[in-house]
């Protein structure tokens, strides 16, 4: 096993604490935006402070995953900027340590980053984001879907077409409308259900059965106060709605993105964010790598609050290009590893430029 230089140690903990320290001034203040936000609907139905208190408690991961290479550019800029300004850096250069050596440091750095990354947008957020959703949809009496038509959510499950009013976060569907249609694509029975209760694992107890079955020019009409309905629909899928891709496991993603291709339906923005969840953690990597060439400044261009708000601008604008190329890449139909990549792509040219220059000098 290696061990560490004592520079090395060094420059790890000085860059790790100036990281976590702005992650965890970046958590307090969208938190408390979050907050501010959530107290327009405290008094609405059973919402109270303390409903709002827990559903911004339970997104502090989901901020965390999106944050954390945001918070490595700007930590890392201001502890390479601090060292610079003490002469530290130009002291390591003096001593023979090369670029490389440095960027080797840092990545050992955005290494342990990209890793926290993974694991807590695997672990912790898929998890804490939908039991926020169901906190806040419970309390406030909302249902959990309702979107997309004016008659509510439409899914497909293989030659059925699913017509659903209202799902609760318990799992149970209201004013369902199931169209059934034979291997013609001709519709042969439409049936309507008051209530629809979820039992595992691919069955649905239906209660207030309305069917009417279509046979040639003619029909008829079944009533029961009961029936059970076997698809492949199920609440994990419904899910799917209260909790945006980008905070979904890989394996929810997956599990969905293959209903959608089962279904014939379209995936871009599915595949686009599984790309991302692979993608994303190691944009660590480029911000440090980013984040060097103003190590090697010292104040001649600025001081350490310039460069400061220069990383927030390139953090900000970063965020920006990720959201608005999953959005371009869904619109214009580009391919998802492209959508998911490009602005990753291009801050690493960006650094890669950088970092020529600043040898070049």
């Amino acid at each position: 096993m290696f061990r560490l230089n004592l520079y090395q140690r060094y420059l790890m903990r000085e860059t790790f604490a100036a990281v976590f320290l702005v992650l965890a001034a970046f958590l307090a203040l969208f938190s408390f935006f979050d907050l501010i936000n959530e107290l327009r609907s405290v008094g609405k139905n059973g919402y109270q402070l303390g409903h709002a208190v827990v559903f911004v408690a339970l997104s502090l991961p989901g901020l965390i995953y999106e944050l954390i290479p945001i918070a490595a550019l700007i930590g890392t800029l201001y502890a390479l900027s601090t060292l610079a300004r003490h002469s530290e850096i130009t002291v390591l250069r003096a001593s023979g340590l090369a670029t490389r050596d440095l960027l080797m440091t840092l990545f050992r750095v955005a290494g342990l980053l990209a890793l926290l990354t993974f694991v807590v947008g695997e672990g912790l957020v898929p998890f804490s984001e939908r039991l926020a959703q169901e906190i806040r949809a419970k309390a406030l009496s909302r249902v959990i879907a309702q979107s997309g038509f004016d008659s509510g959510l439409w899914v497909k499950d293989g030659r059925s077409f699913i017509n659903i009013r209202k799902a609760t976060p318990d799992a149970r569907l209201h004013g369902v409308r199931i169209y059934k249609f034979d291997a013609t694509n001709a519709l042969e029975s439409v049936t309507d259900v008051e209530e629809a209760l979820f039992q595992p694992p691919e069955r649905w107890i239906l209660k207030g059965v309305v069917r009417t079955i279509l046979e040639g020019d003619t029909s008829r009409v079944e009533r029961m106060d009961a029936a059970e309905w076997q698809s492949a629909v199920n609440p994990d899928l419904l899910a799917v709605l209260m909790v945006a891709p980008e905070r979904m496991s890989l394996f929810g993603l997956l599990n969905y993105t293959q209903h959608l291709l089962d279904n014939h339906q379209k995936t871009e923005r599915y595949e686009i964010a599984i790309w991302k969840k692979l993608i994303y953690p190691l944009a660590a990597l480029v911000m440090v790598a980013l984040a060097l060439p103003f190590g090697y400044s010292h104040n001649r261009v600025g001081g350490v609050s310039l460069k400061i708000f220069g990383g927030v601008m390139l953090g900000i604008l970063f965020y920006a290009l990720n959201g608005l190329f999953s959005n371009l890449g869904v619109i214009n139909a580009w391919p998802p590893f492209a959508s998911a990549t490009v602005p990753s792509a291009l801050f690493l040219m960006a650094a890669v430029g950088m970092l020529w220059w600043v040898e070049r000098r």
